[in-house]
């Protein structure tokens, strides 16, 4: 069955498809799962149509299967930058691309995690929001996550102009071993609750390389608006539905 879009309450719904074989995961979203798996919409600023639609295009696909939740995310953007190249940097303060994942929808023990173009990852892992004094667990590692990138253009290069980037991610299932639920694929029928966001900087060229224009705030794009500047309101999170 092909994947649709569907609108549930107040917040955006996504029903992804079952892969029929395994995803190779290589950044390029060119297997027949991934043509089986609808696009989201267009990604909108966190804070939802009050604001101007991002001036960058960003969209994402999910697709199963009984090893791993693959998720993938095209990302239009004509200054490809990042630097940040060990794990568990604090990948936000550069472009990167953000995904949150809450197994059970109670919006307790959830998990979010990051990634720029130069395929550096960040992962962790929150019993409860940070608005309920909820901590990170910064330890909380994914054993055999795997990711890969493929950039249109050249990395920390100012003197052209970029594509963008996509990204895959398969994440396995036994990755979500934190919290009431057991870490196992879900059945199909079964709806789990996720966002995505992007955060892009303004930059400028400064003795040859990028660097954030002082003074200025990141963008924040998402896949499901939050209402305001704050992804861990897991309550207005997208719901997704594995078919």
């Amino acid at each position: 069955m092909l994947g649709t879009i569907f609108l549930l309450a107040a917040v955006l719904g996504y029903d992804a498809p079952r892969a029929a074989q395994p995803v190779t995961v290589d950044g390029r979203m060119d297997e027949a799962a991934w043509q089986a798996a609808p696009w989201t919409p267009l990604f909108v600023d966190i804070e939802g149509d009050a604001k101007p639609k991002p001036r960058l295009a960003t969209r994402a696909k999910i697709c199963w299967d009984d090893r791993y939740l693959y998720i993938a995310a095209e990302l239009e953007e004509p200054d490809l930058w990042a630097t940040y190249d060990r794990h568990d940097m604090v990948i936000f303060h550069e472009h990167d691309f953000e995904v949150f994942v809450d197994p059970d929808g109670d919006g307790l023990h959830y998990f979010e995690f990051e990634i720029n173009a130069r395929n550096t990852g960040w992962d962790l892992y929150l019993d409860k929001p940070y608005k309920n004094k909820g901590k990170a667990d910064n330890g909380w590692e994914i054993p055999g996550l795997r990711t890969a990138v493929a950039l249109r253009g050249t990395l920390n290069d100012p003197r052209d102009r970029d594509g963008g980037w996509t990204v895959e991610m398969a994440f396995p299932w036994t990755a979500f071993n934190r919290g009431p639920r057991p870490a196992v694929a879900p059945r199909p029928g079964e709806s789990w609750r996720m966002n995505f966001s992007r955060v892009e900087w303004q930059l400028r060229v400064r003795d040859g390389r990028y660097e954030k224009v002082p003074g200025t705030k990141e963008n924040n794009w998402v896949w499901s608006p939050q209402g305001l500047i704050n992804m861990h309101v897991p309550e207005k999170w997208g719901t997704v539905r594995f078919r």
